[in-house]
Formats: C-alpha cells, sequence, structure tokens
C-alpha cells in the first residue's frame, strides 16, 4: 500500500494553473527528487500534499485516509508530515535547542526533559551538538538547514518534504545539508525533495519526478531519467544542465557574468569546488587572456559541457582568424597554468577557424 496516493491533483492561481494534472503514488522508504524548470509547480506540489495550499481540485491520500476531505483534521496530518523549506523558518527568539523542543512538547506531550534528550540526539546526529544554546541569527545558513531538519525529524514524521532546501544557501554550505538528506535516506525516511542539485538528485534518489506541463511529465530512476529519458522536453532539459554555451561577441563581454555562469554550471551539477575553479581559472586564461585581445577573432563559441561517460568536464573553444593556439603559442605564464589544470589538450585549424579543446577532471 502506497504511503501517499495523489489522484487528479489540480492547483489554480488567477491567471495560471501551475498544477493542470498530478497522478502519482509514494511508496514508504522512497527517496523523490522532484525536478524541472522554474515555474513548472514544484514547490506547489509539496504545499499541497500538506495543505499549506489548498489544491483547486483533486484528492490526496496519506496513509489510508483523505486528506483533501473536508472533514480531514489537517493539523493531525502535518505531525507525520514534516516540511523543511529554504527560508528555514525559525523561531529568532528561541535557542537551537528550543526550536527542536517545541513542537515535541506542545503538539505531541513530550515532556520537557525527554524532549531536551531527543533534541540533542538530533543535534549530534546533525553535527551541531556546540550550538545548542545559540540563537538563529548566530548561525551560518547551512546550519540553520540543518537546525530545521533536526526539528523536522523531532516529530517523528513518516515523510519529510524538503523545498529547495540549499536554495538559499551559499555554495560552500550546501554540501553539509546534503550529507544529512542522505543520512536519512540510508535510514529509510521516505522523502520528497524539491531540488536543482542534479548530482545530487541522482546519487540520492530512487525515483525521479521531472515536472513540466503542469504535471509530472515523466517519472523514473535516476538512470532512466538522466541518462535516457524518454520524452523530448526532459531530454531537453538534461541536455542544458550538462551544457553550457556562452558566446562572446567583442572585447568588451561581461567576464564576471561568464564566470559566474560557469561557477553555477559547477554548482547545478554538483562538480567538486576544486574543479569549478580549474574550469574559471582556465576560461580566464584561455579566452579572456589568450584570445579576446587579438584582433579577427570574433565572434567567439565557448561550449562547457560533462563528459558522458566520467566526471570530467569538457571546454570547447571555437574562434575564427589565422592559426593560432593560445596554450602553445600564447602567453608563456597562462600556457603554463592550463597545462598544468588540463588533463588535456587539442587544438585544430580548419578553413580559418580554430577549435581548441580542454579537458579538465
Amino acid at each position: 500500500m502506497s504511503l501517499i496516493r495523489i489522484e487528479h491533483l489540480r492547483k489554480e492561481y488567477p491567471g495560471v494553473t501551475p498544477l493542470k494534472y498530478v497522478n502519482a503514488e509514494i511508496g514508504r522508504g522512497d527517496v523523490i527528487s522532484v525536478i524541472g524548470p522554474s515555474g513548472t509547480g514544484k514547490s506547489t506540489l509539496l504545499r499541497c500534499l500538506n495543505q499549506l495550499e489548498k489544491p483547486t481540485s483533486g484528492t490526496v491520500w496519506f496513509d489510508g485516509v483523505d486528506i483533501t476531505a473536508r472533514d480531514c483534521r489537517i493539523d493531525m496530518v502535518r505531525r507525520k508530515m514534516g516540511m523543511v523549506f529554504q527560508s528555514f523558518n525559525l523561531f529568532a527568539n528561541l535557542t537551537v535547542l528550543e526550536n527542536i523542543m517545541a513542537a515535541p512538547v506542545r503538539l505531541l506531550g513530550m515532556q520537557p526533559q525527554e524532549a531536551r534528550e531527543e533534541a540533542l540526539r538530533l543535534l549530534r546526529k546533525v553535527g551541531l551538538t556546540e550550538k545548542a544554546d545559540s540563537f538563529p541569527d548566530e548561525l551560518s545558513g547551512g546550519q540553520k538547514q540543518r537546525v530545521a531538519i533536526a526539528r523536522a525529524i523531532a516529530m517523528k514524521p513518516e515523510v519529510i518534504l524538503f523545498d529547495e532546501p540549499t536554495s538559499a544557501l551559499d555554495p560552500t554550505m550546501v554540501g553539509e545539508v546534503l550529507q544529512v538528506i542522505r543520512g536519512l535516506a540510508r535510514e529509510g525516511m521516505t522523502m520528497l525533495i524539491v531540488t536543482h542539485e542534479m548530482k545530487f538528485a541522482r546519487d540520492v534518489s530512487n525515483r525521479i519526478f521531472y515536472m513540466d506541463e503542469g504535471g509530472i511529465y515523466e517519472e523514473g530512476t535516476p538512470e532512466q531519467i538522466f541518462g535516457n529519458p524518454a520524452r523530448e522536453k526532459t531530454r531537453i532539459f538534461i541536455k542544458r544542465l550538462k551544457q553550457l554555451p556562452v558566446l562572446i561577441e567583442n572585447a568588451d563581454f561581461d567576464f564576471i557574468g561568464v564566470s559566474s555562469q560557469l561557477e553555477n554550471f559547477g554548482k547545478d551539477n554538483m562538480l567538486p569546488r576544486r574543479l569549478v575553479r580549474n574550469i574559471m581559472l582556465v576560461f580566464e586564461e584561455v579566452v579572456m587572456q589568450g584570445i579576446a585581445g587579438r584582433e579577427g577573432v570574433f565572434p567567439i563559441h565557448v561550449m562547457t559541457e560533462l563528459s558522458e561517460t566520467d566526471d570530467s568536464v569538457v571546454m570547447k573553444v571555437d574562434y575564427p582568424g589565422g592559426r593560432f593556439d593560445p596554450v602553445a603559442k600564447g602567453d608563456e605564464l597562462s600556457s603554463a597554468i592550463v597545462r598544468k589544470l588540463a588533463v588535456s589538450v587539442k587544438h585544430q585549424y580548419d578553413e580559418g577557424r580554430n577549435r581548441l579543446c580542454i579537458v579538465l577532471r
């Protein structure tokens, strides 16, 4: 029997209908990552499941109970359905320990001493025992989110809904939150996770929901969705995740903007920080220092993409003009940096076009 069953779910707002039809079943122990473009109803789906948003029509069954029925005690349902928000939603006037203790004491009738001991156990679980007496504004974003997860677990839920739990975090803090979620997955916690962290979704989930066109456009295992999606929009979405095209039309291009795109590309694909730095540095030395200052080289096409066979990244640079290899014939220091960082560098020249292929790992 499914833990959650969704039937013909629809949610309308004035002028927009993010959910036109959603049908799905979620079993106990499922870890489902919900992915897709912005505006396709991913967060709305989660909020409809715990009735923070009232569905326009359709039915949600939770543990055999129709929780969309008028007579449903949704406050009782929410005790079994934890929610972790991207904005943390901690009580600013309570300490970390008090934030975790509050709901079990008030809603579950747990004795304060027992709740305190359980809260300390959960803080050890998320690596924050030393922050028990701190207030939320004394914590980093990653620490706040770990406290929010501990608070959700304290209610002993049957399922936890994560609404983009890392989207408000600095890239340096993402890993610590994802590590906690991975631990919950290993313990068998049922979870639905709206996320843009694709490598994480691929590694931790047993099922993927790709949302588009007002519903679950395609679902399957991570291997199916990321490796061999069946439907066109899914294929386009996955391909875009693995490729970052950049067009440079003149020497005054927005270097900072392009660097930010490269950094976000690495973040979205959960690449190691070292590799992301190397990608950005190679781009600067090859394109900014080596090519963009020359005459007759525009437009420069740069395609950064993940390898289909391993964890390497390939940067392909295509530019017109006379034969010129910026790694072999360019600035000596820049060439040395690129050769040190790259696994391989290959330059080709054909009919007035230079093609440079740099592999990094």
